[in-house]
Parts: structure tokens; C-alpha cells; sequence
């Protein structure tokens, strides 16, 4: 039986570990019955290449899994800059165990308490997470409710790395390569677009690759190829950036069947265009329901939508929002609310599920402002 320590364990951590939250993912439901739209993850399973891939590698005693994985991931290195063109090659590349991993590399070598890492606001919340983590000091840029892209301000900013997410998450607003040419044009840091979302966008930064070699281009095989589980993304970048992160990787961050599974995931494009043609459908379709209700919902350019629902009696703002997200948990369908910030407390980011999905999410918001309380 352990005894109770003679101070608070806590107390032996580096102070700002001991300060830090940690990031909040959204909730993952263990029983059945729920319509799951709070994640972003593909409503559609990955490409039946994938198991194939899985099953070879795994072989019929699993001996494989004995040995380590390549340390470099060197087949998938030269399959991703295959897939990419544009003259990339393998020493373009480095993966990671999803692309949070290569965020986390990004702020591992470019940010310190001194050397800032800055990301706009509202984006992805695991950028201040991990600025945190390293202890580093932080800039960060606000926008407007119109979701311009403030390009002045970011390419006259004081940070080492500056994270920008285009598509946005959590609007769905995505940036045109003009405006990031802008900032590029003139920033002396590092700009690390995070494409997250890309394969749902009209447009993408890797034409503008070979120009800027302060550009790092960070993708995910969690999202459009249906593969969060496996833990695969990556990173475009000068030769001499790939080379700093390998230092500050671990020696073998992606494991043989995320490998494998993603190798096979690249090499059937066909597939993958088909299902991000379905989900965009989807995706319009729904956003024209909610602009016809006569909600304020951004442009999405991703595979969810960012919307501010109305009452009954045309109201919006947090409290409302609050409201029609509670009344969906209440029923089993999951979206995700974001009440810390003025922008985006009256919102709900709703991921576009199969077609079936947003049947039944949009047949509950229509029993939300049917209730008594929104009469």
C-alpha cells in the first residue's frame, strides 16, 4: 500500500507545468446511439486499400509488430511528396503522429520564453497548449467578427513561428494564397499554414511552396482520408527545416501500421475524391438550411459548419446557443460549443456527418425551437 507523500507530488513539477490546462478534445462517447458531430472526423470509412495494407503488415502471426518501425518513414515520406508534386521530394517531408505531432516539433524548435510563437484568434486550441507546454512566450492576433485575414499585423508581428489555420477551425473561413502572399511576402519568421481542412477547400498554399522557403505547409490523414485513429499527418517545408525537426522527433514517432495504413490511404486517391465530393454536398447543403433559417453561418470551406442559431423569437447570442446545444446533447447528438470567447460564444461547430446524420441533427433543432423555453 503506497503512504501519502510528505508534500504535494505537484510541487516537484516546473512551476509553469504545475500552472498548465490541458487541452480539452471533444467528447467521445463509449455507447451506441449517438449521432457524433463534434470531432470533424469523415461520417465515411477509409479505403478498403487500408485494411488490405493493415492485414499484410500485420501477417498471419503479427511477427512484425516485433521490430520497429522505419525511423523515418521513409516510404511515406516519398509517397506524400509524390502525391504533392510541385517538384517536392522525400526530403520535403516529415511525419508525424498526427499533425499535432508536427505542431508540436514546429513549437519545440522555433519557440522559447523569448522567441514568441503567435496564432490568430479564434483557431486551433492546442496552439496555446503547447506554446504553454514549452514555456513560451506568445502573440496573439484577434479577428474581427468578419474573419478578414489580418496579413499587416501578422507579418509585422515579433514571433519566431506564426501558426495560421486554412481553412479556420473553428469557422470553416478559409484564406486565399493572394492574402498569404501577403504576409510571406514580407514576414521574416517562420509561417506555418495548417491545412487541416484542405482537401474541402477551393484552394491550397502548396503553389506557393517553392517561392517562400519560410513556409511550412502542415496536413492530416485524419480528416478528409478518414484515418484519425491511425495518427498520421506531415509537413511540407525547406530541406533545412525538415532536417531541425528530425532532431526534436522522436525516433520512431509513427508506428508500422500507421505506416502502412497511411501509405495505402495516399495511393488511392480515386477513393478519397469521391468521399470529399460527398461531404462537401453535405456540407453546402446544410449551410443553405441554416442561412434559409436565417442564421448567421461563415463560408465553410472545411468539413464542418460554424453557425449562430436563432430562437424561436429570433434571438441569438451565448444563452441561445447554450440552449440548442444542450437540448442536442439532451438527444444524443453531439456538436461542439465554444463559450470562453466573445466570438464565438453564440456559435455551434456542427461536423458534417452522412446525409442521414443531419437528418436527424436538423429534425432535433426543429424540435429545439418548438420547445416550450423558445416559444
Amino acid at each position: 500500500m503506497s503512504t501519502a507523500p510528505s508534500t504535494a507530488l505537484s510541487s516537484l513539477a516546473l512551476p509553469h507545468v504545475a500552472k498548465l490546462h490541458a487541452y480539452t478534445p471533444g467528447l467521445q462517447p463509449t455507447e451506441p446511439g449517438w449521432v457524433k458531430l463534434n470531432t470533424n472526423e469523415c461520417p465515411y470509412a477509409p479505403s478498403p486499400r487500408v485494411a488490405e495494407a493493415l492485414r499484410r503488415e500485420i501477417g498471419e502471426d503479427g511477427a512484425s509488430l516485433r521490430l520497429y518501425p522505419n525511423p523515418k518513414s521513409g516510404p511515406l515520406r516519398a509517397a506524400v511528396a509524390q502525391l504533392h508534386g510541385h517538384g517536392l521530394s522525400e526530403q520535403n517531408v516529415i511525419i508525424g503522429n498526427g499533425s499535432d505531432d508536427i505542431l508540436n516539433l514546429l513549437i519545440r524548435a522555433f519557440c522559447t520564453s523569448e522567441a514568441a510563437a503567435g496564432y490568430t484568434f479564434p483557431s486551433y486550441s492546442l496552439y496555446p497548449v503547447l506554446i504553454e507546454i514549452q514555456d513560451g512566450k506568445k502573440t496573439v492576433i484577434e479577428f474581427e467578427r468578419s474573419m478578414t485575414l489580418p496579413f499587416e499585423r501578422i507579418a509585422s508581428s515579433d514571433a519566431r513561428a506564426f501558426f495560421i489555420t486554412s481553412p479556420n477551425a473553428p469557422t470553416g473561413v478559409a484564406f486565399s494564397n493572394a492574402h498569404l502572399e501577403r504576409v510571406l511576402a514580407t514576414y521574416k519568421g517562420l509561417l506555418v499554414v495548417d491545412e487541416a481542412y484542405a482537401p474541402f477547400a477551393e484552394e491550397n498554399a502548396i503553389p506557393l511552396f517553392a517561392k517562400y522557403p519560410n513556409l511550412v505547409i502542415v496536413r492530416t490523414l485524419s480528416k478528409a482520408h478518414a484515418l484519425a485513429g491511425i495518427r498520421v499527418g506531415y509537413a511540407l517545408a525547406h530541406p533545412e527545416i525538415v532536417g531541425l525537426l528530425d532532431r526534436v522527433r522522436d525516433s520512431y514517432n509513427v508506428s508500422r501500421l500507421s505506416q502502412a495504413a497511411a501509405v495505402a490511404a495516399l495511393g488511392d486517391p480515386a477513393y478519397y475524391a469521391g468521399i470529399v465530393q460527398r461531404i462537401k454536398a453535405t456540407r453546402d447543403a446544410t449551410l443553405a438550411n441554416y442561412v434559409a433559417r436565417g442564421w448567421f453561418t461563415y463560408p465553410s470551406q472545411a468539413n464542418f459548419i460554424f453557425t449562430e442559431p436563432k430562437n424561436a423569437r429570433g434571438e441569438s447570442g451565448p444563452a441561445v446557443a447554450k440552449s440548442a446545444y444542450d437540448f442536442l446533447y439532451a438527444n444524443k447528438v453531439l456538436v461542439r460549443y465554444f463559450p470562453s470567447h466573445a466570438l464565438t460564444a453564440s456559435f455551434l461547430r456542427i461536423s458534417v456527418g452522412t446525409d442521414a446524420e443531419m437528418r436527424v441533427l436538423n429534425d432535433t433543432l426543429d424540435a429545439w425551437l418548438q420547445a416550450k423555453t423558445n416559444a
